[in-house]
C-alpha cells in the first residue's frame, strides 16, 4: 500500500508530457483522486452487521470474517475475554456485573477500543451486537475518529416480520444435547404431516425424550424482540445511511451470498495478505 503512494507522489513530481492528457488540470485531479484512494486503502474495514432477531446474522457472519480474513467481534464475547483477562477496563465491566447491573456504554466501547488495537483486528473487523442505539453509535464513531477511522460498511439484512416469526417460533431443541429441529424445515420424525407442533409430538429422535422451546422463541418474546429492533436499531441505518448495503435475506442461501459478497467486494483487496 505504500508502495503506491510512493508511485502517485512520483508520478506527481515528474514534468507532464502534454501529449498524455488532455489538459494539466485533469492530470492533477487525477492525481488528487488516486493519492484519495491511495489514502483511503490504508485504513481498516470497519464493518457492521444488522438485522433483527431470525435473519440469519450467525449463518452469515461467518462467511464475511471468512472472505476478509478478519475477525468478528461480539459485544458479549469481547465482555467476557476482558474480564477472564482482568484488565482494568475487564476489573470495570466485572464489577458491575457483579452487583447485578448493566455495563454503561462507556466500558463497553472501552473494551472494543483495547480489542481492535489488537493484531489480528489490524486489517479490519466485523462488529456483531453493537451498537444497538444511536447513543452508542456516536460513542463508537467518536472512538474511531481518536485514530481518524470511521464506520466503512454497514450490512443490513432484511426480512420481512412474517418471515422471521415463521423461522423463530418454529424452532425447538433438545435440551441435553443441543440438537435443533424446526417445524418447517427440519421436522422431527415424531411430528406427523400437516400436524401443529405439541409437547407430545416434539421428541428428539435419537433419545424419543421431548423437545422444548427457549423462551426467546416464543411469539409474544418475538414481538417484544422486534419491536426493541424496530424502535432502538432501525434508527441506526438512518445514522449510517451512506454506508448502509441492504441484503434481501429472504432468499435461498445461494442468493444471499453473492448480495454480500458484492457489499464486501471493495474490501476484498484491502483486507486479504498478499
Amino acid at each position: 500500500m505504500g508502495g503506491g503512494a510512493s508511485i502517485i507522489d512520483a508520478v506527481a513530481s515528474k514534468p507532464l508530457d502534454a501529449s498524455d492528457v488532455t489538459s494539466l488540470e485533469a492530470a492533477r485531479e487525477e492525481i488528487a483522486r488516486l493519492r484519495q484512494h491511495a489514502a483511503s486503502l490504508r485504513k481498516r474495514a470497519i464493518i457492521i452487521l444488522f438485522g433483527p432477531p431470525g435473519a440469519g446474522k450467525g449463518t452469515h457472519a461467518p462467511a464475511i470474517v471468512g472472505a476478509l480474513g478478519t475477525p468478528q467481534l461480539s459485544t458479549g464475547d469481547m465482555l467476557r475475554a476482558a474480564v477472564a483477562e482482568g484488565s482494568e477496563i475487564g476489573k470495570k465491566a466485572d464489577a458491575v456485573m457483579k452487583t447485578g447491573g448493566l455495563v454503561s456504554d462507556e466500558i463497553v466501547v472501552g473494551i472494543i477500543r483495547e480489542r481492535i488495537a489488537r493484531e489480528d483486528c489490524k486489517m479490519g473487523f466485523l462488529l456483531d451486537g453493537f451498537p444497538r442505539t444511536i447513543a452508542q453509535a456516536k460513542q463508537l464513531d467518536a472512538m474511531l475518529a481518536e485514530g481518524d477511522e470511521a464506520v466503512s460498511l454497514v450490512i443490513a439484512l432484511r426480512v420481512p416480520d412474517e418471515i422471521l416469526e415463521a423461522r423463530i417460533t418454529g424452532r425447538w431443541c433438545h435440551a441435553a444435547s443441543g440438537r435443533s429441529y424446526h417445524v418447517e424445515t427440519k421436522r422431527p420424525k415424531s411430528l406427523p404431516e400437516g400436524a401443529a407442533p405439541t409437547a407430545d409430538n416434539m421428541l428428539d429422535d435419537e433419545t424419543g425424550e421431548p423437545l422444548m422451546q427457549r423462551k426467546d422463541d416464543t411469539k409474544e418474546a418475538l414481538a417484544s424482540r422486534l419491536r426493541s429492533y424496530n424502535e432502538m436499531t432501525m434508527p441506526l441505518l438512518d445514522h449510517y445511511a451512506s454506508k448502509v448495503s441492504s441484503v434481501d435475506a429472504n432468499k435461498p442461501m445461494d442468493q444471499i451470498t453473492p448480495q454480500i459478497y458484492a457489499a464486501i467486494a471493495p474490501f476484498l483487496l484491502l483486507t486479504k495478505k498478499s
